[in-house]
């Protein structure tokens, strides 16, 4: 067997080279079971943690509660009647028509009798095990400040996405492969694009790594280009030890920046990935179990102009899959996103023209990759120390656009969390009889508490975990933020 060292010398495409130091400083690469701590500033764990991992569920575009997850019969009663919010409303396209009933049926289900929509039955295999929010409310109704609140914690650009400021906290459990993994839409990014999980003022190498399951090429520049087959061992020997003198003389000149830094850690880390990803990434030792579990056991259907629920269930399982293998091998927080920010019709969750259209075939397709990755996690023993959170960027109204579709609504939806030490089959908050706002208007949930909680779970305190910036001591939740304790096991 060719030795590691010699592999990495002879493949990459000038990334193995630049490893190789570390490597042997290094050598073995641990894959060790306990966090490597790397944030000073936090000093370590706050408290004894329930969860030591994340996944973090994406619906880019704004998913309707009212038709998913918030059940709510005054609705069915008043469908076709003229809105009246009780109040002056600013919609973001005038949205008010009629209210406009549930497009789907609501069922109960698991022991906690839990109403689900027909279109989301697949939770309600799991749905003990999830606890729902339902008063969230968000800061924006514009989808890019929205996302980024959600994201971030912050309406603008410029933050850290929270799978950077996990991994700033705790740093890798596995050095050969990242510790925060983006897993785009198949179809391209959705709102903010990299802003939403780029690491900002923190240092680099905790920015989101972005990865596409089932591409031939998964992970970009991972591997030399064809082009590159006339590069030796002595000129890349050569080339890295002239891009050392360069990079000390540009070091020296810029003391305090830590840009040089992250980026050769970042090649680092691409050369460990060489070894590492493509194992994780191979489905090909999966039982057929966990095949058909995942949807993935019929194959890739070509997706055209019209999406259907069955491609939406491949592709949205294939990063479930993806995100589970990636667990196993030590990532410590993984971000899932369904919706890209392009295309007509519609190829994310803003549902302007017709809910049952664009909500249909994304919804399935989720519940059943999200219903297989609990089942799967809980029957692995993972799901008790992974915490999984679904969002969206905000709701929408409960009256009706165009006659099919809703507009935006920012004053309520819902989130649920799963697994990590979180209570399940409960509800926490409630919307109002039509999901408009609140039903308490001044106790709504906001992502700082989220975040708070998340970060609690991991064995964080939300207000302890800074980076200074600017002189200014920041966090994922700003000034904001209460852990939810009604949540917690």
């Amino acid at each position: 067997m060719q030795p590691r060292r010699s592999f990495l010398w002879n493949s990459g495409g000038g990334l193995g080279g630049i490893a190789l130091a570390s490597l042997l400083a290094k050598e073995p690469i641990s894959s060790a079971e306990e966090p490597l701590v790397q944030n000073t500033s936090a000093g370590g764990l706050h408290h004894p943690a329930k969860a030591k991992r994340v996944v973090h569920f994406f619906m880019s575009g704004a998913a309707s509660h009212i038709d998913l997850f918030d059940h709510k019969p005054e609705l069915v009663k008043r469908h076709g009647q003229p809105s009246d919010f009780g109040e002056p409303v600013e919609a973001f396209q005038n949205g008010l028509g009629p209210w406009l009933k549930p497009v789907w049926d609501f069922k109960p289900y698991g022991g906690c009798g839990k109403m689900l929509s027909d279109t989301v039955a697949p939770l309600g295999d799991v749905v003990d095990d999830i606890a729902f929010v339902h008063n969230m409310v968000s800061r924006s109704g514009v989808h890019s400040a929205a996302t980024l609140q959600q994201a971030t914690g912050f309406l603008v650009p410029g933050f850290p996405g929270a799978g950077c400021w996990v991994s700033y906290a705790l740093g890798s459990i596995n050095e050969n492969l990242p510790s925060f993994v983006v897993l785009p839409d198949h179809r391209g990014f959705g709102s903010n694009g990299v802003k939403n999980w780029d690491s900002a003022f923190l240092p680099s190498q905790h920015g989101g790594t972005i990865i596409y399951p089932g591409r031939p090429d998964p992970i970009a520049d991972l591997f030399p280009h064809k082009a590159g087959s006339f590069i030796t061992s002595k000129g890349e020997r050569q080339a890295h030890e002239l891009m050392k003198e360069f990079n000390r003389e540009h070091a020296a000149m810029r003391s305090g920046d830590s840009r040089l830094e992250g980026r050769i850690r970042s090649y680092e880390l691409a050369a460990k990935m060489q070894l590492a990803a493509p194992e994780a990434l191979d489905f090909s030792t999966e039982s057929s179990h966990a095949m058909k579990l995942y949807g993935l056991d019929r194959g890739a259907q070509e997706w055209g102009k019209e999406i259907n629920a069955e491609e939406e269930t491949f592709h949205f399982g294939q990063k479930c899959l993806a995100a589970r293998r990636l667990l196993e091998r030590g990532v410590r927080f993984v971000q899932i996103w369904s919706g890209n920010d392009n295309g007509f019709p519609r190829r994310n969750w803003d549902s302007h023209e017709d809910v049952e259209r664009d909500h249909g075939p994304l919804a399935m397709g989720m519940a059943r990759g999200c219903s297989a990755f609990i089942q799967d996690l809980k029957q692995r023993g993972m799901l008790e120390d992974t915490l999984i959170l679904w969002t969206t960027e905000f709701g929408r109204m409960p009256s009706s656009q165009g006659g099919k579709g809703r507009d935006h609504n920012p004053f309520v939806f819902t989130n649920w969390l799963c697994g990590g030490g979180i209570r399940g089959g409960i509800t926490y908050g409630e919307s109002d009889e039509w999901g408009y706002k609140p039903r308490e208007r001044n106790k709504p949930t906001q992502v700082y508490d989220i975040h708070a909680t998340i970060l609690h779970q991991l064995g964080l305190d939300h207000t302890k975990l800074t980076h200074r910036n600017n002189g200014i001591d920041r966090r994922l939740t700003d000034v904001h933020g209460s852990v939810i304790k009604e949540l917690i096991v």
